[in-house]
């Protein structure tokens, strides 16, 4: 091959390859725009009923009516013969015509029923949250550490268990409360929340991917058991700690089916149940309390997001 064949292959093999760099290129942007216009439209799907909750939340009761009224009239426990078609088109605005707070002074001021049932959500979610976190922080330790035959029998029968939907371990659960006499109190929900499992099995994912160099390192130092958990397995966890920490503060802050089976007195119910009580003639105290109802998780995983992201990528669960 001559000197100028082999500059005329070259020149043809460097149009080629940025040609292909070029379509590479091109094929990338696509995907991701494509990918970008999936995610925003699954964002907006997400936020528009935010938006309308607490949009609406600041509507007078009359133009609650004269919107939404329609579609309770069509439902099947509202109309005689059954669900029917509606017979108008529902008007679902997003600013109000007149701003007023009416619906937070009926809820906040005039009933006390609201606050009640706040503070009986906070009494059992907190102790929950802590309680569960302080056992799967130990129990994940262990069976990080020590993989034994036993323990992977152990720890396979707690993936089994929190494979079981909690409808089926809601029976045995009241069973049990039943049976130590705190059925109808705070703690038939605490106690068996505080031993669930899916903390335990996604803090020990976590917590085996900590190189044991750190702690051979640490026993040649002279370090315990306790100082290695205190001061290597828990900083090093610290984001899947918090990750935890906020997906199991709004799982039980939604719990409805547990103190409705475990809690027959009012009184003692959480707020979740009071939203899914409200009838159709408090609509406008519903979507006040819905808002209200929003503001701690929503505050929390705000607070806690980059957490929340890193705890979920780094622990082995895709």
């Amino acid at each position: 091959m001559s000197e100028q064949e082999r500059e005329s292959f070259f020149a043809k093999e460097r149009i080629r390859s940025a040609r292909a760099l070029k379509i590479r290129g091109l094929k990338k942007k696509f995907y991701t725009a494509i990918g970008l216009l999936l995610a925003s439209a699954a964002a907006v799907l997400a936020l528009v009923p935010i938006f309308y909750t607490f949009l609406n939340s600041f509507m007078s009761s009359a133009e609650i009516i004269d919107n939404y009224g329609v579609i309770f009239q069509s439902l099947s426990g509202h109309a005689k013969d059954g669900a029917k078609y509606l017979a108008k088109t529902p008007v679902l605005r997003l600013v109000p015509q007149r701003v007023t707070i009416e619906q937070y002074k009926n809820l906040l001021l005039m009933s006390p029923t609201y606050l009640f049932k706040f503070w009986n959500s906070i009494i059992m979610v907190v102790p929950i949250v802590l309680g569960q976190m302080i056992v799967a922080c130990l129990a994940s330790y262990s069976f990080a550490r020590y993989r034994k035959k036993r323990r992977e029998v152990l720890f396979f029968s707690y993936i089994i268990l929190m494979l079981m939907p909690f409808q089926v371990t809601l029976v045995p659960n009241y069973i049990i409360a039943d049976k130590l006499n705190i059925l109808n109190t705070i703690w038939a929900i605490i106690l068996p929340g505080i031993f669930s499992t899916f903390s335990i099995f996604l803090l020990t994912k976590y917590m085996r991917q900590i190189p044991t160099a750190y702690i051979e390192a640490a026993k040649l130092d002279g370090a315990s058991e306790w100082q290695i958990f205190t001061k290597i397995a828990l900083p090093t966890c610290k984001s899947a700690i918090f990750a935890l920490t906020i997906l199991l503060f709004i799982d039980y802050w939604n719990m409805v089916e547990q103190p409705i089976v475990l809690l027959t007195d009012q009184d003692q119910q959480p707020l979740s149940v009071f939203l899914s009580q409200i009838n159709e003639a408090e609509i406008g105290i519903a979507f006040a309390a819905s808002a209200l109802y929003m503001i701690p998780p929503l505050l929390i995983f705000l607070r806690g997001e980059e957490y929340l992201v890193e705890g979920i990528s780094r622990s082995g669960v895709k």
